[in-house]
């Protein structure tokens, strides 16, 4: 599809706010039909197809995100005296409220974008085609959530590029604390001695 819009109505962000929803994200299948779903709404057989499964399978994974509210039936056609349900994303984006639980159970411990984008980009590693960096700077609070805004920026440029390419590429970000990172002493005034 040559749009960087699905074809159907979602809302731009969701955050997820219960245990059920994170789970529901945290399975790899699962995520792959949400990543599908960026392009264009999909029966359950246009899904199964794709990620080669059994459409049983596919059946109960769409039901667990359906039920999650993080898909939804966007439209459906009547295919020989039965009507075939397309699924939509409810959202562009989904997000963890981070330090934020809704009563009624912890969040999945497991739950981990970069261990998924370790996994996934493990063959591109082998081949010598994966992009990554990691820095670290002493900032103040402050200033890591202006940063992160910029962040942000990008993170949603990147979920709107046109589905026209012939390869999925992974896009992972983080900005996280290191309270124990070793930090040099302030600078000496002129003048001092160690």
């Amino acid at each position: 599809m040559s749009s960087n819009t699905p074809d159907y109505d979602l809302d731009e962000t969701i955050e997820l706010t219960t245990a059920e929803q994170v789970r529901a994200i945290s399975d790899p299948l699962r995520t792959t039909i949400l990543g599908l779903l960026h392009e264009r709404a999909a029966t359950v057989t246009e899904l199964a197809a794709a990620v080669k499964r059994p459409k049983s399978t596919v059946a109960h994974h769409v039901a667990v995100l359906t039920k999650a509210g993080l898909l939804r039936v966007v439209r459906t056609r009547r295919v020989r005296a039965i009507d075939e349900r397309y699924y939509g994303r409810t959202a562009r984006m989904f997000f963890v409220g981070l330090g934020r639980q809704a009563a009624g159970g912890a969040l999945p411990p497991d739950f981990n974008d970069f261990e998924v984008a370790a996994r996934e980009s493990a063959a591109a590693y082998e081949l010598g085609r994966l992009r990554q960096f990691i820095r670290r700077a002493r900032i103040s609070e402050e200033q890591a959530a202006e940063f992160w805004e910029r962040v942000e920026q990008v993170i949603h440029e990147f979920d709107r590029l046109p589905r026209t390419g012939e390869t999925v590429h992974g896009f992972a970000v983080g900005l996280y604390p290191i309270p124990d990172y070793p930090t040099l002493p302030p600078t000496p005034e002129p003048g001092e001695r160690d």
